[in-house]
């Protein structure tokens, strides 16, 4: 599974000294996006669950690339926030930890998903 990324454009302000507005047939406001979600770790902590019925802790370090911590700090603000549930227990006598998706969680990347959609058909209409 790739890191999810987000192009964008790059022009200097010398180009473009006035920033660029939406179409008049757009309220000119860009989607309150999740903010919890839109970070690129937790992004992909959420999406590799979605399509996944659990991952291990090992799981997840793996698909992101990242650090034991790294991967501590953004899964704990998944799951205070009820995005992801974790569950921790021993496989013979090796610790095992386990997250999966929670209802709020998916309902939150469905919720934050339709607003990038959002987002670039705005862009594509102008």
């Amino acid at each position: 599974m790739g890191r999810p990324k987000l192009a964008i454009p790059r022009h200097s302000l010398a180009e473009d000294p006035a920033p660029r507005t939406f179409s008049r047939r757009h309220s000119g406001e860009l989607p309150d996006l999740d903010r919890l979600i839109h970070e690129r770790i937790r992004l992909g902590i959420v999406s590799a669950l979605a399509i996944n019925d659990s991952l291990s802790f090992n799981d997840l370090k793996r698909l992101l690339k990242t650090t034991d911590g790294n991967l501590s700090v953004h899964a704990r603000k998944l799951e205070e926030a009820k995005y992801i549930a974790c569950s921790k227990f021993f496989e013979g006598r090796l610790p095992r930890t386990e997250y999966r998706l929670t209802a709020v969680g998916r309902k939150a990347l469905e919720e934050y998903l339709r607003q990038m959609e959002d987002l670039i058909r705005m862009t594509r209409e102008d």
